[in-house]
């Protein structure tokens, strides 16, 4: 941020310039109002840089880790190499059993070039709890903890500082279906419950800005008092720690700390796209990340398919990084198919709402695919598919000699319509300037 401010040409915007098809200049400008991050740790070599935010190509994370009754460190492994396969742009272990420092090392090997997050509120309570036999660890041990995981090369992390004491007491006690459903939430609440003194974050929050400047990390403010239901959904609780965050993100712009704030949970679809405006108008317009979100209750077995939806409208409102959920949502810990399933369902949600909010910069790809699907080329269109084994698995499952699918078979509108259209048509090279805009693929 300093650099961007500074007019500097820096290496690592000019990769994101041109890979996301921006003006440098624009993005620098961005990215020095704090409406830009880039993710990476100065610590962590080889990482590539993912930008999040104003103008951008909507990103999705993955999240990955151990919890405290299944312990595979193997399989989390698999999950992230599975992640990077299917397109995540970052990645975060939220890992709650095990040696969490080993499964932190192992996670980060295996994401590679791949921005890599952490919730070190969950290793401070844990070790905490350890080290101390109860949550009456001192509050500069959340920091210790955090400085550990930014020593490690940890390219952003979820720090719930948006929580108050107050809004802590009155969480408790308020008449919500589900409280808390933030488990760094919950353990922050219990701590300040438990010692009565402020979030340890906020205590310590200028030390906090020095250690994330000192790294070039991003913080990414949590949302401990997030709805777990719809029907809390906006609630006095969650605007209050909006209203927080918010004050906490400008605050770290202003000191050049990059930052995004985390947002809900589970709302219904109407209240989606007034979440996203309300955050960008308090923050001024800082990068939305957000789990979701998801619009119903009962999807339960499918609420990577409910969160899609939250995600479609989200990111088309001007969201800018999904969390992915899986079909395991509310079930329990997810296995290899089910990363690659909610994976697969926040990236089509995600550049669903970039259709909306990039326009044609973002539908080069849907009218390429649109061409090809009348052409009956199904060698492009299943390599080009999110999954090309799955796509290939369904296309050739029934046997036919014709080029058309089985599903119309003899009679696909591609095989009867020839014949009788005008001979005036659009070349492949004038559709996609006319309706997809940026640079033509050679044919």
């Amino acid at each position: 941020m300093p650099e961007a401010r500074n007019s500097s040409y820096v290496d690592e915007l000019a990769y994101v310039a041109k890979s996301e098809g921006v003006d440098y200049e624009a993005l620098r400008r961005r990215v020095g109002l704090g409406r830009v991050i880039v993710v990476r740790n100065v610590r962590r070599a080889g990482v590539r840089p993912v930008a999040v935010g104003e103008g951008l190509r909507t990103k999705v994370n993955v999240n990955v880790g151990t919890s405290g009754t299944v312990v595979n460190v193997d399989l989390e492994v698999e999950k992230v190499r599975t992640a990077v396969k299917f397109g995540t742009d970052t990645l975060m272990d939220l890992s709650t059993g095990g040696d969490l420092d080993e499964v932190r090392r192992r996670l980060m090997e295996a994401a590679g070039a791949v921005p890599f997050g952490t919730v070190p509120t969950y290793q401070a309570w844990i070790d905490g709890v350890r080290k101390y036999g109860s949550a009456n660890m001192p509050s500069d041990w959340f920091l210790a903890v955090v400085e550990k995981h930014l020593k490690d090369g940890v390219d952003f992390m979820t720090i719930h500082a948006g929580i108050t004491r107050e809004l802590a007491e009155k969480a408790v006690r308020s008449r919500r279906i589900a409280p808390l459903v933030s488990r760094g939430g919950t353990m922050l609440a219990i701590w300040m419950l438990e010692n009565r003194e402020e979030n340890p974050y906020l205590k310590h929050w200028d030390y906090l800005l020095e250690l994330f400047k000192e790294h070039d990390s991003v913080i990414s403010l949590g949302d401990a008092l997030r709805p777990g239901a719809t029907a809390d959904a906006h609630d006095e609780l969650q605007i209050g720690e909006l209203l927080s965050n918010s004050r906490l993100a400008r605050d770290a712009v202003s000191r050049g700390v990059q930052v995004m704030i985390e947002g809900p949970g589970h709302m219904t679809l109407d209240k989606v796209v007034a979440d996203v405006r309300l955050m960008k108008s308090l923050s001024g317009g800082l990068p939305y990340y957000v789990l979701g979100p998801l619009v119903t209750d009962v999807a339960v077995g499918y609420d990577h398919i409910a969160s899609a939806i939250g995600a479609a409208v989200a990111a088309a409102a001007g969201a800018d990084l999904i969390c992915y959920l899986t079909p395991s949502e509310h079930l329990g810990l997810p296995g290899v198919e089910e990363v690659k399933e909610g994976l697969i369902a926040a990236r089509i949600a995600a550049h669903a709402g970039d259709l909306v909010k990039l326009g044609r910069r973002a539908a080069h790809e849907d009218v390429e695919m649109s061409i090809r699907r009348a052409l009956l080329d199904w060698n492009y269109q299943i390599s080009r598919s999110l999954d090309p084994e799955r796509s290939m698995r369904l296309k050739t499952q029934f046997q036919h000699d014709l080029s058309s699918c089985t599903m119309c078979g003899q009679y696909c509108v591609f095989l009867l319509l020839p014949k009788y259209l005008s001979e005036r048509r659009l070349e492949r090279e004038e559709l996609l300037e006319k309706y997809g805009g940026g640079s033509l693929l050679v044919w």
